[in-house]
C-alpha cells in the first residue's frame, strides 16, 4: 500500500497547497502554530515535501523536458529548440518556482520538526528525507541555471534577496545534505515492495544521488565509491523483459530507487500516458511528445552493428525523403491510396503490394530490444482500446481506420505518421482511472542510471576494463551485445576510454528515453550540441519516420547549455543579476 499518498490530502492542505499555490511562492509557513504540536500532522507537512514531486517542471510532466532533449519531440513544434524561446517563457519561471517552493517546504520541515512531539530515531529520519527533497530540489535547478540563491532556512517573502551562488558552492550544499542523509544510523538503506515506507528516501537514494553530483563536480574517485553502496545496500538490475519494468506490477523491484509515486485516485496519478499515448491508447490519449525520428536511428542492431538504412533498402540513403515513402506503405494499397503517395513524390515502382510490410518489418527486427519495447515502430502492434473495448491495433501507413475489422494506430491526425511511445502507455482496457491517473510509477533514479554512471567513473580514471564491465550488466539485460576491449574487428570494440565515454553516452539514450533522464547527461558532458543540433536536424512529425523534410529546424546557440533566470524573479531580486549570457 502507497502509504505515502494515502495522506496525501491532508497533507496538502497542511503545506498550505491551494490553486494559488504558484501565486503565493515564496511562503514562509508550512501551516498554522499549531502544526508542531502534535506528532501526526507534523509528519504530515513532510509528506507535503513528497508532493512537490508532482509539480509539473519536477517529475509531474517528465515529457516536457523529454521533449528537449536528444531523444525527444514536441509533436507542435517548440521554441526552445529552434533558438526563438525568449526568458518570458513560462517553463524557465515555472520550473524555478516549482524547485523553489519545494525547497520552502523542505527548509520549514528541517527547522521546525525538532521542535515538534517526534523525537529519537523517527525525528532523524524525517529530517533526513527533508534534506535529500531539499538536495533533489537544489540539484535539479544548479543542472540548468548554473548557479543559484543558496537558502538553507525558512524566508519570509521580503527576505529571498540574495545573490546567486556559484555552481560548485550549490553542489556542495548539495553534498551535505546527502552527506547527512548517509552518515545517520535512523535513515534506512533501502524499502522492501512491501513495507508501508516504500517510496520515501534512503540511503541508497542518497549514495545514488550524491554519486551524480560528483559527477558534475568531476570528482570521479568519490563518485564510485558512492555507486558502487548503492548496489551494496541491496538495489540491482530488474532482470525481466525490459518493457515489463514500466508496468505497475514491477514499479517496485530493486532497480527502482527513487520515484513518483502513483496510485488509481484522481488526483494521485500521473499524465504521462495522456501525452504519450496514440488515440487507440485506454483514455483517448494524444500523443503530443513523440521520439525524435533522428534518435531512433541510433539504436543499434542487437549484435552491435550501428543501424543504416542502406543495409535494409540498398540506396535508400541517396533517396530523396519522399521517395522513400515506397518502404513504408501497407499492404494491399488501393489505386487512390497509390496514386496519392505517388504525387507526394514516392518512388512506387518499387512498392510490392504483397510483401511490403514484412520488408519494413525487417528495419525494425534484431534491433537492440529497448527500441520495440520503448517505441511503437512501424507494422508493430500494440494493444489498446477505444471507448473501453480491447483490441489489437497495427501502426500502418496510410491510415485508413482506427475501428473493426482495420484496427490502424491513430496518431494526433489521420494525415501524420511518426513514431510513438510504448513505454508508460497503460495497455487494455483498464490500465488507469483515466488518461491522466495512470498508477505507473515514474522512475526518478533507477539502477541503471547508477551503472552507467559508475561506467563514466571508470572511464574517467581511466579504467576502461571496470567500466565496460559496469556498461554491459546494462547491456546484457537489454540483450544486446557485450562490449569489448580485446578484437578490434567486431562492432562490439571499445578502443579506450574516450570510445567508451562516447558509449556511455549512447546508452544513456536507449536506456533512458521517454524518462527525461539523458537530458541532463548531454548537458552536463556536453554531448548536447552535437547529438541534438547536427546539419539537417529537426522535427519531422509529419512524414517523418522516412525522414520527410523537418517542418521545425533545431538551431543551435551557446545560450541552451544554461536556462535563463526568470526575468520576474529578477525584478523582485535584483541581487539576481546579471542574467546567464545569450538571455538579457
Amino acid at each position: 500500500m502507497k502509504k505515502i499518498l494515502i495522506t496525501l490530502a491532508i497533507a496538502l492542505s497542511l503545506a498550505g497547497c491551494n490553486a494559488d499555490l504558484l501565486d503565493t511562492f515564496p511562503y514562509d509557513k508550512v501551516s498554522s502554530d499549531n502544526v508542531w504540536t502534535r506528532e501526526s500532522t507534523a509528519e504530515q507537512v513532510v509528506i507535503g515535501i513528497y508532493q512537490a514531486l508532482r509539480f509539473n517542471y519536477i517529475a509531474g510532466k517528465i515529457d516536457v523536458l523529454e521533449r528537449i532533449g536528444v531523444t525527444g519531440d514536441y509533436v507542435w513544434g517548440g521554441g526552445y529548440v529552434n533558438n526563438t524561446a525568449n526568458a518570458y517563457n513560462g517553463m524557465f519561471y515555472d520550473y524555478w518556482v516549482q524547485h523553489y517552493e519545494m525547497i520552502s517546504r523542505a527548509n520549514n520541515a528541517i527547522a521546525n520538526l525538532p521542535t515538534s512531539p517526534i523525537t529519537g530515531a523517527k525525528l532523524n529520519r524525517l529530517v533526513c528525507e527533508s534534506k535529500f527533497l531539499r538536495a533533489y530540489a537544489y540539484y535539479r535547478l544548479n543542472m540548468v541555471f548554473a548557479g543559484v540563491p543558496l537558502y538553507l532556512e525558512p524566508k519570509t517573502y521580503d527576505e529571498f534577496t540574495q545573490g546567486r551562488e556559484t555552481p560548485e558552492a550549490v553542489w556542495q550544499a548539495v553534498v551535505n545534505d546527502l552527506t547527512d542523509c548517509i552518515n545517520s544510523p535512523d535513515l534506512p538503506g533501502r524499502y522492501e515492495a512491501g513495507n508501508a515506507s516504500y517510496g520515501r528516501a534512503t540511503k541508497g537514494a542518497a549514495y545514488a544521488l550524491r554519486g551524480k553530483v560528483y559527477l558534475w563536480m568531476k570528482r570521479w574517485a568519490d563518485a564510485e565509491s558512492d555507486f558502487k553502496k548503492v548496489g551494496e545496500l541491496g538495489y540491482s538490475l530488474f532482470q525481466g523483459n525490459f518493457g515489463d519494468l514500466f508496468t505497475e506490477a514491477n514499479e517496485r523491484c530493486p532497480e527502482m530507487i527513487f520515484s513518483l509515486q502513483a496510485i488509481r485516485t484522481v488526483g494521485l496519478g500521473q499524465p504521462i500516458s495522456r501525452y504519450y499515448g496514440a488515440h487507440i491508447a485506454h483514455g483517448w490519449c494524444i500523443s503530443d511528445d513523440a521520439p525524435n525520428t533522428d534518435f531512433v536511428n541510433t539504436y543499434e542492431w542487437a549484435d552491435g552493428r550501428p543501424f543504416n538504412w542502406d543495409d535494409v533498402f540498398t540506396g535508400y540513403n541517396s533517396m530523396t525523403p519522399a521517395a522513400r515513402e515506397v518502404y513504408f506503405l501497407r499492404d494491399d494499397l488501393t489505386t487512390a491510396e497509390k496514386t496519392t503517395a505517388g504525387a507526394r513524390g514516392a518512388d512506387t515502382t518499387k512498392y510490392l503490394g504483397v510483401g511490403n510490410e514484412a520488408r519494413c518489418l525487417l528495419a525494425f527486427t534484431d534491433r537492440d530490444p529497448r527500441l520495440n519495447a520503448t517505441i511503437i515502430t512501424p507494422y508493430a502492434t500494440f494493444d489498446g482500446a477505444v471507448d473501453g473495448k480491447p483490441a489489437t491495433y497495427v501502426m500502418r501507413w496510410p491510415f485508413r481506420n482506427y475501428g473493426a475489422p482495420v484496427y490502424d494506430i491513430e496518431s494526433n491526425t489521420r494525415t501524420s505518421w511518426y513514431y510513438l511511445y510504448r513505454k508508460f502507455v497503460g495497455v487494455g482496457s483498464d490500465p488507469y482511472i483515466n488518461r491522466d491517473n495512470s498508477p505507473v510509477d515514474i522512475p526518478l533514479i533507477r539502477y541503471a542510471d547508477v551503472l552507467l554512471g559508475l561506467a563514466e567513473a571508470h572511464a574517467e580514471q581511466n579504467e576502461v576494463s571496470e567500466g565496460l564491465a559496469e556498461i554491459n550488466k546494462v547491456r546484457r539485460r537489454a540483450g544486446v551485445a557485450e562490449l569489448q576491449n580485446t578484437d578490434n574487428t567486431l562492432p562490439t570494440y571499445v578502443a579506450d576510454a574516450d570510445a567508451l565515454k562516447d558509449r556511455i553516452r549512447k546508452e544513456f539514450r536507449w536506456e533512458f528515453c521517454g524518462e527525461a533522464v539523458s537530458y541532463f547527461e548531454d548537458l552536463r558532458t556536453g554531448t548536447y550540441k552535437d547529438a541534438k543540433f547536427f546539419a539537417g536536424a529537426g522535427l519531422k512529425c509529419i512524414h517523418g519516420i522516412y525522414g520527410v523534410s523537418a517542418n521545425v529546424r533545431f538551431t543551435w546557440a551557446d545560450r541552451l547549455l544554461k536556462w535563463p533566470l526568470p526575468p520576474g524573479e529578477l525584478e523582485k531580486n535584483p541581487n539576481l543579476a546579471p542574467n546567464n549570457p545569450g538571455w538579457q
